[in-house]
């Protein structure tokens, strides 16, 4: 009986064979063939760590939004680790700020007559070359044509570039020739058939009429070149903003248990059962930063925009929402909600109260200013000029309490008597819209602060500009507060600072006092006095808020209020270390 080895066997046996005179050969060369083939395992990758910046600013993959300003460079940078094996996610580097471009094997020429082409004609060569068309040229097309685009004109003009000349008919320009206007008589230099000569265009290429500006140059263009049909379309354009919104159908909501005590009072009365003088003068006090927070008002659906206290006792708590509606707090007591008003349909950017705090107003996107009563919660009147009005705010002049101002988007100034309901004045000298607007100097004068990145000082009911205020470096200032001794300016710049200017005569910039460390973002986060002049705070889009102390500009303090961006730090005229926030994740707090 038999037995067969295997091939691989038979001549393993063949290479071990040899004579005696070969042995020690043969043993050099079985050991330098029989080499064991290991997989090498670095337990150690590159991770690409040694590249990191300390001081640099990197973001996940996953981020869907950014909080902080990043650099370009760090956001391309590729992911830093090792990659991982069982992820499906592999995409390109980034090469441009939109994405990632492929490069093709296409000559500068080439792609220049394709873009032509396709600009002229409506269609260009695939010039992808992952595939082939029917005929095996390069580029597949659509269908298998080798063209992207209108398909129809390319059988039309048999693939024609725009290099080729083409038959008359087919030219894309062939009736261009009796579109040009005329050149006009020579004598004329205004109005019909005025002379044009070479620049004569052509019918339909928007030739005199405006482009490329906005919405609301191009509302002045069109009212200076045809004042009639710009007066019809205000007009239509009011009727239908009164149609959206019909005024005096505002309401408000009383949440307490009675309006009025067993003496007849209600909460505008102030309250003498606490030990804190709030008739007394503001600032008479030191004043302290706070530490922890000791109530949160929550009653807003969305955002808050802005929180002031009532005047002179600050009792009471008036907050604007993102809402749509207005709330009065108590500050005492229950530290309860006391009265929603509704009325505005879009959010509430600013809220301003009367001097004796029994009116207040309340300017909304909606473009409408409105005047409620701060008892009774009624709308007593409503403002609107057709533009959204950013800021608003009383003279603070006794005998001038029926005289607000407004500062819309339209770049204007608007000055309202509430008797009457009409406009008294217009003060229009910006170049953006108007973002803060703030009396000094015995309330004789007021300064404004808008987009353009300028501050001009104004005279009241004068409308012209007595100081223009205006620097190459110098930011948008979006929210100004004055010192509780009425001598500065603490205006939040977007350039990540609070800077500080002279509420007197001259409205020079102090060189000497800047507040910096937070960071804003473009947001409109208003600056905070402590009553005796010692403190500024302001809100971060961080959540945070920071205290810096006036004389040496330090940051005494800083600790996370909210989820979101804070927009105001009201401090509590009379009590020495109080503090109200609020921010856009909806809550109001209160910290001492």
């Amino acid at each position: 009986m038999t037995s067969t080895l295997p091939l691989t066997q038979t001549m393993d046996f063949v290479d071990k064979y040899g004579s005696s005179d070969e042995e020690d050969v043969g043993t050099k060369d079985n050991q330098s063939t029989a080499v064991i083939q290991t997989m090498k395992i670095n337990s150690a990758p590159d991770t690409g760590f040694h590249d990191v910046d300390p001081t640099a600013l990197y973001t996940a993959p996953t981020a869907t939004e950014l909080t902080v300003n990043v650099p370009y460079s760090d956001m391309i940078r590729p992911t830093l680790g090792p990659d991982n094996p069982f992820s499906d996610r592999k995409l390109a580097t980034q090469n441009i700020l939109t994405g990632h471009v492929q490069q093709e094997a296409i000559s500068e020429m080439d792609f220049r007559t394709q873009h032509r082409t396709f600009e002229s004609y409506g269609y260009a060569r695939d010039p992808s070359l992952s595939s082939s068309n029917l005929a095996g040229q390069t580029g597949q097309g659509i269908m298998g044509t080798g063209y992207v685009g209108n398909l129809a004109a390319a059988a039309e003009l048999g693939g024609v570039t725009i290099l080729d000349r083409l038959p008359k008919q087919y030219r894309p320009n062939k009736d261009l020739r009796k579109k040009r206007e005329k050149k006009g008589d020579a004598g004329i230099l205004e109005g019909e058939n005025a002379y044009k000569g070479p620049w004569a265009g052509y019918d339909g290429d928007g030739i005199g009429e405006p482009s490329g500006l906005e919405s609301d140059l191009q509302e002045e263009v069109q009212i200076a070149m045809n004042p009639t049909k710009a007066a019809n379309a205000a007009n239509a354009a009011a009727k239908k903003l009164a149609a959206a919104q019909v005024v005096g159908t505002e309401t408000t909501t009383f949440h307490g248990e009675a309006e009025h005590d067993y003496l007849g009072r209600t909460y505008m009365a102030v309250p003498q059962d606490v030990d804190v003088n709030l008739l007394g003068e503001p600032g008479t006090q030191d004043c302290f930063i706070p530490k922890r927070c000791i109530h949160t008002w929550e009653g807003h659906a969305k955002g808050v925009s802005a929180i002031r206290f009532l005047p002179k006792s600050a009792h009471l708590l008036l907050s604007g929402g993102m809402d749509n509606k207005v709330k009065i707090w108590d500050v005492y007591h229950d530290r309860r909600l006391l009265r929603t008003m509704s009325g505005h349909t879009k959010a509430v950017r600013d809220i301003a109260f009367s001097n004796d705090g029994r009116k207040f107003l309340s300017s909304s996107y909606d473009r409408y200013v409105k005047l409620w009563d701060t008892e009774t919660g009624q709308c007593i009147r409503s403002f609107s000029t057709g533009k959204v009005p950013y800021c608003v705010t009383f003279n603070p002049e006794e005998d001038k309490q029926h005289i607000f101002l407004a500062g819309c988007s339209d770049k204007k100034i608007v000055q309202f008597d509430i008797n009457t309901g009409e406009i008294t004045q217009e003060y229009d000298q910006h170049l953006g819209a108007v973002n803060s607007i703030t009396f000094v100097d015995e309330n004789r004068r007021f300064i404004t602060t808008s987009d353009d990145k300028t501050m001009r000082a104004w005279e009241f009911d004068i409308p012209v500009v007595i100081k223009y205020i205006a620097e190459p470096d110098m930011y948008s200032l979006p929210a100004v507060t004055l010192s509780p001794n009425k001598k500065w300016l603490a205006c939040q710049s977007l350039d990540n600072q609070i800077v500080v200017y002279g509420a007197r005569d001259r409205f020079r910039i102090n060189r000497k006092k800047r507040f910096a460390g937070h960071l804003i973002a473009g947001y409109a986060c208003k600056p905070g006095f402590s009553a005796d002049g010692r403190f500024v705070s302001s809100g971060d889009s961080n959540g945070n808020v920071w205290v810096w102390d006036w004389k040496s500009c330090k940051i005494l303090k800083k600790f996370k209020a909210h989820d979101k961006v804070v927009m105001n730090t009201e401090w509590h005229p009379h009590e020495s270390s109080k503090m109200a926030t609020c921010s856009w994740d909806g809550k109001i707090k209160y910290w001492d």
